[in-house]
């Protein structure tokens, strides 16, 4: 019989978590308690209102001055804010967070929180390594690929290493803390040279060709950046990075046919999230995942680059699968005739278990 290497438990690594706001204080409690999972980066959207996404994290913390969590907003290129009074994000627990009375977080409306575990501290100190070369601290998880990393970068027209702790990323998503500049996502499928080009979080644009990774993929130690004037000038950075973990996440590209039965996908689990996006044209980031919408195929959508509340439609629908998913729609946004796209997936349940090779089912 096969032996599997992979993640056969999901849940451990990433969970999908409804709420109702309050409007005052709550500490949320992830449903699932069969594994404890600390929220080390953490992304909050509002569902029934037009609030901007609000992303947190262990590494970046909270702040001295401000007491709640620092935060950035995926639909926005706004620099790092800390609000007064511990409005947002109060603090991230062994099992869940602790959320104040700001209308990002806790208006009275339905919410949902997506949650990735890092966990272990990890520091690297360049001139003393030679990995890399600029020094980076973060925290990292090598089971499940993910890893959190912070570092001052070099000024403008300086390329530069940076040791990241896992194994090679298959997605970066970036951002300088104290700047007002993009989100830069690299993405191992955009294009037939991705370490060319990159695309922006917070907007709808196609994939570009700028020099924001020096034209050179990230390895198994390090990612590379280069000279483009987008990144933070001799300021903190902090980048989200995911290496591909059979079982927990697949990061692909496909081509769309621009029919309601979509192109299958596999990724060798059911879905819990996925995250689309057109590279070819301009679109929206579109946000999928399997607790919105318990029924199949699932219609209840978020766009990770405008602040809009919760939407559905009856032709704009995804099929989550025992392996993988398929578009349910003829839309451009993510399945367009001849378009090129990525995704981003993480796993609910692999399709068979690495201890017997047993299939799981779809929903």
């Amino acid at each position: 019989m096969a032996v599997y290497t992979q993640i056969d438990d999901p849940s451990a690594h990433f969970k999908v978590q409804l709420y109702t706001g309050n409007a005052s204080t709550q500490s949320i409690t992830f449903d699932d308690t069969d594994t404890d999972l600390q929220p080390d980066l953490l992304w909050i959207k509002c569902r029934g209102a037009a609030e901007n996404h609000t992303i947190v994290d262990s590494v970046r913390g909270d702040s001295t001055e401000n007491s709640g969590y620092k935060y950035l907003q995926a639909n926005t290129t706004s620099a790092e804010q800390a609000h007064s009074g511990n409005t947002l994000v109060d603090a991230i627990t062994s099992d869940g967070f602790n959320i104040g009375n700001n209308d990002q977080v806790n208006i009275a409306q339905p919410f949902v929180a997506w949650a990735w575990k890092a966990g272990t501290s990890f520091s690297n100190d360049a001139s003393a390594t030679s990995v890399g070369s600029v020094d980076s601290t973060g925290s990292i998880n090598t089971d499940a690929g993910i890893s959190i990393m912070s570092w001052t970068s070099l000024a403008s027209g300086s390329n530069y290493t940076i040791a990241h702790g896992i194994s090679t990323p298959a997605v970066i998503i970036m951002k300088g803390r104290h700047e007002s500049n993009s989100w830069q996502v690299y993405h191992h499928k955009n294009t037939s040279a991705p370490e060319t080009d990159y695309l922006d979080l917070s907007t709808d644009d196609a994939t570009a060709d700028y020099t924001v990774w020096n034209d050179t993929a990230p390895t198994s130690s390090v990612m590379s950046l280069g000279t483009w004037s987008g990144l933070d000038d001799g300021g903190t950075m902090i980048a989200y990075l995911f290496a591909e973990k059979q079982g927990f996440s697949k990061f692909g590209g496909y081509t769309g046919n621009g029919n309601t039965d979509g192109t299958f996908v596999y990724t060798g689990f059911r879905p819990a999230f996925v995250m689309f996006k057109c590279t070819s044209a301009s679109d929206k980031w579109s946000i999928f995942d399997n607790k919105r919408d318990v029924d199949n195929p699932t219609e209840l959508y978020l766009r990770a680059n405008i602040a809009d509340a919760e939407g559905s439609h009856a032709t704009k629908k995804a099929d989550f699968l025992s392996n993988g998913f398929k578009p349910r729609t003829t839309s451009q946004e993510w399945n367009g005739d001849g378009q090129s796209y990525i995704y981003m997936a993480f796993a609910e349940a692999p399709f068979v278990t690495g201890s017997g090779g047993v299939p799981c089912n779809a929903r």
